[in-house]
């Protein structure tokens, strides 16, 4: 049994915070270069330059990539060898609020949904564990923004809806959102489980870099395609890229159920990785 204490999931947390908020995945940022590279609109073209641009001040100013730095998503794998010394969601919430606060970060969380109170320091954030055979703790910080994070949807299909009613339901996704999310987007689709499984799926989907294997690659190329027909482009203001890429999640489903969810990121998905 491996022990790690609480303070080292502080730090962890903290330092990935600022990370993700500053640094664009190398991954989005060479999607973002190869989408400039062959935009053939004018006005696309010279939106693209511009996130590319504000991706390299970002990182070199240690600045915040968008004025919404989110509400934090934590999804921490856990390995059973593992026995964590002091409270674990407290010691996640503290990483936060001391990477916002370190970072100069936007404060975004009310404490109440209804009673819109800020909480002032962009905590209690949203953590998820997985528990899994080793002795280590691989920690995702995720931060999202609220423009791409309202315009996610489920919806629960028949399954006679198959793989044709899916990309139906992502397209129209993408179309009811328009510039709303910030694209060009990176999509994440959850299919399977039941209707709050899937929500997750689509979320964790969107922390899987770009390209990285996973479940129904013909289906993914499919709705890649199919969503950058939309003509939407960067910012909503036409062009050929609308996706930068689509993953997908999945898992065993109802006999009677076709759970699909899709959680849009925007053109700064922003996310970052430690292990202890």
């Amino acid at each position: 049994m491996r022990t790690i204490q609480s303070e080292d999931i502080t730090r962890a947390v903290a330092v990935a915070a600022i990370e993700a908020n500053t640094v664009l995945p190398p991954d989005i940022y060479q999607a973002l270069r190869t989408a400039y590279e062959k935009e053939r609109l004018p006005r696309a073209r010279y939106l693209l330059k511009v996130l590319l641009d504000n991706a390299d001040i970002a990182k070199k100013e240690g600045l915040a990539l968008c004025q919404d730095t989110g509400m934090v998503v934590v999804n921490i794998i856990i390995g059973q060898e593992v026995h964590i010394a002091g409270d674990l969601k407290e010691a996640v919430d503290e990483g936060v609020r001391l990477g916002y606060r370190q970072g100069h970060f936007r404060a975004s969380v009310v404490k109440d949904p209804l009673i819109r109170v800020n909480t002032g320091d962009n905590t209690p954030c949203i953590m998820h564990t997985e528990i899994v055979p080793g002795d280590t703790v691989r920690i995702t910080v995720f931060p999202k923004g609220a423009g791409s994070e309202n315009m996610g949807r489920v919806a629960m299909l028949k399954p006679g809806a198959g793989e044709q009613g899916i990309v139906d339901f992502v397209v129209e996704t993408v179309e009811m959102a328009g510039g709303n999310p910030c694209p060009p987007l990176v999509v994440g689709v959850g299919i399977g489980g039941n209707m709050e499984l899937a929500s997750y799926l689509a979320k964790k989907a969107l922390m899987r870099p770009l390209g990285a294997s996973g479940p129904y690659p013909e289906l993914r190329h499919k709705l890649l395609e199919s969503i950058n027909k939309t003509g939407i482009g960067p910012q909503g203001l036409g062009g050929d890229t609308t996706a930068l890429g689509v993953n997908i999640e999945s898992f065993p489903t109802h006999i009677a159920s076709l759970p699909v969810a899709v959680n849009l990121g925007c053109h700064s998905t922003r996310r970052c990785t430690r292990e202890l």
